[in-house]
């Protein structure tokens, strides 16, 4: 247990306003880059060159793009509602911005003045808080629909409030899993634990509550293959069709800022947040102001486990360019039948299935750590095979031809009658 002081309460303030300006700056250039990202990366996968003129290798191109929405020409339909019409931006990237409060970036920090926690606020509630204000997310959409008084729009509104609120429950439910687990609902505690209570990543005992946050996070960022809401075959671009200029760009930034959370949740409940595996230097944890126990902190340790922090990150926010230029979109009963008859049963069994094993193992008396977490993963295991193989098998997906084989194939009762074309008739005086 090291006691390095804690801060008075003009270093806290002061220090809670450097934080908040970081993450708020850093969240905005990183989802501008981001754009760039992955133009360049889908241009990769598609064998061509992507942005490369503005600036070298067009790093410049989030800045012009950023330059032409602030001078483009603003419009909104004369029947819009305009309150509305004007909120919706707001309340689609707000939530985003919010989340990056309560996730920890790096272990904690030493400094003259006392130790500073790398989190902007550490709430007792934090996965709550993370659940709550990610679901206002819907708003913004939907009212950019309905305001838009557009057929089209208000049809992508309805199908982002569907889908969302569909995704939005098993989302919650494949983290119970993990509450089990740490006992609590705090990310520090959580990132404690995978360190050093259990000493394994959560993404092995829970591989399959892992899996289940992932596809909820697909489609609850609206990424393909769930992007119906903004499906431009069908419903040119959906929501925000009638938007433009810099309200258009909010979305597209509330939209990429909600991916890199998605992302941070990912490498943080899963995979053991700053955590550098392999490696007890970066175990601690604050259990009072300015009281750690642990591991010594450093300043060296703090950068560095910002560092593991940000390539968990952005690993998982390549995995999103990756399944958006690899996967086809699904059609919408494809996707609601993935959220009711597949999702959201398989997570009420995974909950009831770890519940069991949990209290299997504390029953016989097992001391909780690696061995405890090396059982569960030979549990999920075992989940993850059976789930696969029922969700690989169109018993819940099926595709179209597969349908219109099912529906063709007569019954063992039934006789084949095989008809013959009929040869088309001849008009009356044309020539053979």
């Amino acid at each position: 247990m090291h006691d390095l002081g804690a801060l008075s309460d003009t270093a806290f303030l002061i220090a809670s306003t450097i934080k908040v300006l970081v993450a708020f700056v850093v969240t905005l250039v990183v989802v501008a880059m981001w754009t760039l990202a992955e133009r360049r990366f889908s241009a990769f996968i598609q064998d061509r060159l992507g942005p490369n003129r503005v600036g070298p290798f067009g790093l410049l191109q989030p800045a012009a793009d950023g330059l032409k929405n602030l001078l483009k020409e603003e419009s909104s339909p004369g029947e819009a509602a305009k309150f509305y019409f004007m909120l919706a931006p707001m309340l689609a990237i707000a939530p985003a911005f919010l989340l990056m409060a309560v996730i920890p970036w790096a272990a904690p920090l030493p400094t003259p003045w006392g130790l500073v926690d790398m989190v902007i606020a550490d709430v007792p509630i934090g996965i709550l808080f993370i659940l709550a204000f990610s679901s206002l997310g819907v708003y913004g959409l939907f009212l950019a629909g309905w305001s838009s008084n557009n057929k089209y729009a208000f049809l992508g509104g309805l199908r982002a409030s569907a889908q969302m609120v569909s995704y939005e429950v098993s989302l919650g439910l494949s983290l119970i899993p993990v509450f089990m687990l740490v006992g609590n609902v705090t990310l520090t505690e959580t990132v404690w634990v995978q360190q050093e209570g259990l000493g394994i990543w959560f993404a092995f005992p829970l591989g399959l509550a892992f899996f289940l946050f992932v596809i909820a996070s697909f489609a609850e960022t609206n990424r393909l293959p769930f992007d119906m809401p903004e499906a431009e075959a069908e419903l040119v671009a959906g929501y925000h069709s009638e938007y433009s200029s810099m309200k258009f760009s909010m979305f597209m930034i509330g939209e990429y800022a909600h991916l890199l959370t998605q992302s941070a949740l990912m490498a943080t409940l899963f995979f053991g947040g700053w955590d550098i595996p392999f490696w007890q230097g970066d175990d601690m944890r604050v259990i009072a102001p300015g009281v750690v126990e642990g591991a010594e902190p450093a300043w060296w340790k703090s950068l560095l486990t910002f560092f593991a922090f940000a390539a968990k990150t952005l690993f998982f926010a390549f995995v999103f360019i990756w399944v958006r230029w690899t996967l086809p979109r699904f059609r919408y009963d494809q996707i609601m039948d993935l959220g009711w008859k597949a999702l959201l049963p398989t997570s009420l069994a995974f909950i009831m299935l770890m519940a069991a094993s949990i209290l299997v193992l504390d029953t016989l008396g097992l001391p909780f750590g690696l061995g405890y977490g090396l059982i569960l993963t030979a549990v999920n295991l075992v989940a993850m095979v059976l789930f696969f193989w029922v969700l690989d098998n169109d018993r819940i997906l099926a595709g179209a031809s597969a349908r219109r084989e099912v529906e063709r194939r007569p019954s063992e009762d039934e006789a084949v009658v095989v008809e013959e074309p009929e040869e088309p008739a001849v008009p009356t005086g044309a020539g053979v």
